[in-house]
């Protein structure tokens, strides 16, 4: 957080007592739009805690509605992640005040005739289940949302792979994964050639929700000891749709036309330094075959990714083109760069 109380709600919050680790402007501009923060499995009757954006972060359902707020009492600071659900009610641990899943204190146990305000209330977020994931948006109502119509395909099998920490700013984790130069050096174990570097010229532009890019190539998607159901001559093309700033859809053809796999790379900030990345995966073929497989394939593919993303530097992504040179293969990665500056993100980094 940064050193200046929070305004919401016309309530003043007090702030956490250390520096955030975006700018004020930057945070301000991330808060407005939604990330995931856990897997929907992980979120019942019992309070769960996240981080995001640095702010601590308390989920709990009360029947069927899906509830996030600040993970701070208001009355003294304790974490209502350490308190419990009660009905339609949140406690607080340390002096067991009750407050609704409007933010409202219901009860104060210590003064049952208590005049409760306004003032007496607790900071709520929207939140929102899709694609497997708990979502949440920490200020505004009207953001934009990552699309996925496959995760609803009844031909479809939905595939929820383990989340995925890498020491990194999640701009640097959405750029990687949108980028086609790094095949060859980075997935040579997992389904690339190092003898196969060449990229072919492919389009990439700034959409209105943020990069549009159809990448073609004789890269084969298929893990290395399934190459074999790769045709030679076949031509594969990837088509990645970046819903800035943090969510990327990439969808895979394959030799079978009516084969096609989408892989939702959700990057979560937890902070400036820290990205929590959720993967949600469809495919309509090879449904029969262990989903042990997919796991594994997934987590060497992004191991590989975040062993090299987390020794760039800058560590945060520079959005001014001229502090770095760019190259025609880097289409894709250019084109996020300025849908991240279109968003009013900072002038040369994203935190």
């Amino acid at each position: 957080m940064s050193s200046a109380a929070i305004a919401c709600q016309n309530v003043t919050w007090n702030p956490i007592s250390r520096s955030s680790t975006f700018t004020t402007h930057d945070r301000e501009i991330l808060s407005q739009h939604w990330h995931p923060v856990a897997f929907s499995a992980e979120v019942g009757d019992k309070p769960y805690a996240v981080t995001l954006l640095d702010e601590p972060v308390v989920l709990y359902r009360t029947g069927d509605k899906l509830n996030a707020a600040r993970d701070i009492c208001s009355h003294r600071g304790a974490p209502l992640s350490k308190g419990w659900v009660q009905g339609e009610n949140i406690i607080c641990p340390y002096h067991g005040l009750h407050f609704g899943t409007d933010g409202r204190c219901t009860r104060i146990p210590s003064e049952p005739n208590a005049n409760l305000t306004e003032r007496h209330r607790i900071q709520m977020y929207s939140a929102r289940e899709a694609y497997g994931l708990v979502w949440v948006l920490m200020s505004g109502s009207d953001a934009p949302f990552a699309e996925m119509p496959s995760w609803d395909d009844e031909d479809s099998q939905c595939i929820l792979p383990p989340s995925l920490d890498i020491a990194a700013s999640a701009g640097r984790q959405v750029e990687g994964f949108i980028d086609v130069a790094h095949f060859a050096w980075i997935h040579h174990e997992a389904f690339a050639e190092r003898d196969n570097p060449v990229v072919p010229t492919y389009r990439a532009e700034v959409t209105p929700y943020g990069v549009h890019a159809v990448y073609t190539s004789n890269v084969s998607n298929f893990p290395k000891h399934m190459q074999h159901r790769a045709p030679e001559d076949f031509l594969w093309v990837r088509t990645f749709d970046v819903f800035a700033p943090f969510t990327a859809r990439l969808t895979v053809n394959f030799p079978n036309p009516e084969h096609r796999l989408v892989i939702l790379n959700a990057a979560s900030p937890i902070s400036a330094r820290k990205t929590r990345m959720f993967c949600g995966i469809t495919r309509n073929f090879d449904k029969e075959l262990p989903l042990e497989d997919v796991y594994a394939f997934n987590q060497q593919v992004f191991e590989e990714d975040r062993d090299i993303v987390e020794m760039c530097r800058p560590e945060d992504l520079p959005l001014d083109l001229s502090l770095e040179i760019h190259i025609p293969a880097d289409r894709s990665s250019t084109a996020y760069r300025r849908a991240l500056s279109a968003l009013g993100l900072g002038r040369a980094f994203i935190s």
